[in-house]
């Protein structure tokens, strides 16, 4: 077993110094021989719960750790992509659960995992590694998969694979789903989803961008077209909030906002069409999307930016109630919180404020939470006059989402959905259509790229069987 881990301190990139200028690619990557030191922290584990525990997609982390170690980077491309087929998405965006159950992080630091994901998959690109070359034969079936976000593309990459004849269809322009629209350009630039969509190209997979499903072309259409259809079509029915002032000009959608930069970065859009130019942001939702939507209205030149979350501030530290190798209730900073804007926490919005049409602010209450014996809250009891107005030009909900939305495919198909708006479906990812599968964000709800991804490969094997019987 190595003592590394113990020795060498943890190392990552750091952020760009100059970031708020662009919306390139914030994070910045050691050199190669750094990565190599940096994965002899690892420990080689006897059960490396980062490998079983904490990573969706069951990469072997020791094994790539010791690949990188010895500087065999085309074996450690191996082994990585042997389970994961989109290392270069997870290791930009995924918050790294692989980390948080590293063994090493109980008497130091946790091995700079992602980064070192980041190295192999970068390095087999650049040198040629990444394959591309189309199945050696093919089973005759054919399989629409409806949606081209992280599961989508999963369920796209391992059908062709395993032989079947793909073709992705999406509603929107440009290919990536959540990855192209939802994620700021300067966590995931798009060129490298175009990069993994000319591989897939190549290997055979097809795309058919700009067909909405339900309403360009008809979904039973698809069924008698298709031996099977595996929907990939997210949680997109974002959660509102519904208080008096609702209505007034100014208040949109976190992922609006999102989506209206991505689009106008790539040109797919003339302009920005939600701008926090010069304008007083409030943010309500204090997760990954309203950090988002942080940096990126620092990024358009925001007067002033303020997040709010109705949940308490997290502890500095792993909590109590979240023991190794669980994932840690903690606070944690973005590279977006270190560039500007503030937070506060236990704040629930009871009104929104305007004046000819136009949001001029909130009015707010502070909450203070009951909590259990471990420290994690419960119950929130709202704070006796403590009610506060925050002034805002431009509020953006960030607050997540409840379900598929209702019409076009869902409704046409007559799909069945569970009480909390997902699609129903069983363990082996059917739904109550013969011939019908759903994974991803629309049967969990919003979830992880990683656990997209995974939940992709596994909707694809539980087709693949379904088609094998029909061979």
């Amino acid at each position: 077993m190595s003592a590394e881990f113990l020795d060498i301190a943890r190392k990552t990139g750091g952020y760009r110094p100059d970031r708020l200028s662009d919306f390139g690619e914030v994070e910045m990557h050691l050199p190669i021989s750094d990565i190599r030191v940096q994965a002899s922290r690892c420990m080689g584990c006897g059960v490396p719960f980062c490998h079983g525990y904490g990573c969706p997609l069951a990469n072997d982390i020791p094994g790539f750790n010791l690949a990188v170690k010895e500087g065999r980077l085309a074996d450690a491309y191996r082994i990585l992509s042997a389970t994961s087929p989109f290392p270069e998405f997870t290791s930009r965006v995924c918050p790294a659960t692989c980390e948080a159950s590293c063994c090493s992080g109980l008497l130091s630091e946790a091995v700079s995992i992602r980064q070192i994901e980041y190295a192999i998959i970068e390095n087999a690109f650049t040198n040629g590694i990444v394959e591309r070359d189309k199945p050696k034969f093919r089973t005759g079936r054919r399989v629409a998969v409806i949606g081209s976000g992280p599961s989508g593309l999963a369920a796209a990459d391992c059908l062709n694979k395993l032989g079947h004849e793909v073709v992705v269809f999406e509603k929107n322009s440009s290919l990536g789903g959540l990855l192209r629209y939802g994620i700021p350009d300067f966590k995931l630039s798009k060129s490298v989803i175009e990069r993994r969509i000319d591989v897939m190209g190549a290997q055979g997979v097809f795309f058919e961008p700009g067909v909405e499903i339900g309403a360009d072309m008809s979904a039973q259409y698809l069924r008698r077209k298709f031996d099977a259809i595996c929907l990939c079509i997210g949680s997109e029915t974002p959660r509102d909030l519904p208080v008096d002032g609702r209505a007034h000009e100014g208040v949109h959608f976190a992922l609006d906002f999102l989506s209206s930069q991505n689009r106008a970065n790539s040109g797919e859009a003339a302009e920005v069409k939600i701008s926090a130019k010069g304008k007083r942001v409030l943010i309500i939702g204090g997760g990954d999307t309203g950090s988002d939507c942080l940096g990126t209205a620092l990024r358009q030149g925001a007067k002033e930016v303020l997040q709010v979350e109705i949940m308490p501030e997290p502890p500095a530290k792993r909590s109590v109630s979240t023991p190794w190798p669980e994932w840690p209730y903690m606070l944690r900073t973005s590279s977006s919180h270190l560039e500007g804007g503030k937070r506060m926490w236990g704040v629930s919005v009871k009104k929104i404020l305007g004046r000819g049409g136009a949001v001029k602010g909130v009015e707010a209450a502070l909450l203070d939470w009951q909590s259990d014996a471990s420290g994690r809250p419960l119950k929130p009891v709202e704070r006796e006059n403590s009610l506060f107005k925050i002034e805002a030009d431009l509020i953006l909900l960030a607050m997540g989402f409840t379900g598929v939305r209702r019409n076009g495919l869902v409704e046409e198909l007559g799909l069945e959905l569970v009480p909390r708006g997902m699609v129903a479906s069983n363990e082996s990812c059917a739904t109550n259509l013969d011939g019908v599968f759903a994974c991803g964000d629309c049967v969990s709800g919003p979830s992880l790229v990683s656990r997209a991804i995974a939940a992709g490969k596994r909707a694809a094997s539980n087709v693949d069987c379904r088609l094998k019987k029909l061979l």
